[in-house]
């Protein structure tokens, strides 16, 4: 349950600076937020991340819903069970289905935070960010103790009489 609601959070909060963003910036207006560090920068993105395949909008929103919907699949079956993984991937399909509601309802992806330090870094969103945090989180959990994980599992199937062990 805490997983659904984390992911209705993530949603919930990008649709709602979305929205601020609509209403209170014109297109390509841009306002300091931290002044020398992040603007807000009200753009359109028709693309993926860093712009890729722009004006491809329906090709990243079939994508975007098959992968969101594996990544759901995966977490109904606790493929990757440790709450280190469940709770990256809830970022990560939370940050999705934020992004994909953009592109279902309006054809492209509301983008409105930019790194002034870092004019050719692109501009994104909540979103977004909730994507890259669950992803580097899970490559992490991925690299450092799914093994580990998968071995505490493996064994304790083997001690229980499952038919994978020995006993």
């Amino acid at each position: 349950m805490a997983y659904i609601l984390t992911i209705l959070l993530c949603i919930a909060a990008d649709q709602a600076v979305k929205l601020w963003t609509v209403a209170n910036l014109a297109l390509f207006e841009t306002r300091p937020l931290l002044p020398g560090l992040v603007e807000l920068c009200y753009v359109q993105n028709t693309g993926g991340g860093f712009s890729i395949l722009t004006e491809h909008t329906w090709l990243l929103t079939a994508v975007t819903a098959v992968l969101m919907a594996v990544i759901a699949w995966a977490m109904g079956k606790k493929l990757f069970p440790h709450p280190a993984a469940m709770w990256t991937l809830t970022l990560i399909l939370g940050g999705g289905l934020g992004n994909l509601i953009d592109r279902v309802r309006l054809g492209y992806v509301v983008d409105m935070f930019h790194f002034e330090f870092m004019p050719a870094f692109p501009v994104f969103n909540v979103a977004d960010m909730c994507i890259v945090c669950g992803t580097i989180g899970f490559a992490a959990y991925y690299l450092l103790l799914h093994d580990r994980a998968a071995g505490k599992r493996k064994e304790a199937s083997r001690g229980n009489g499952h038919p994978d062990g020995d006993a």
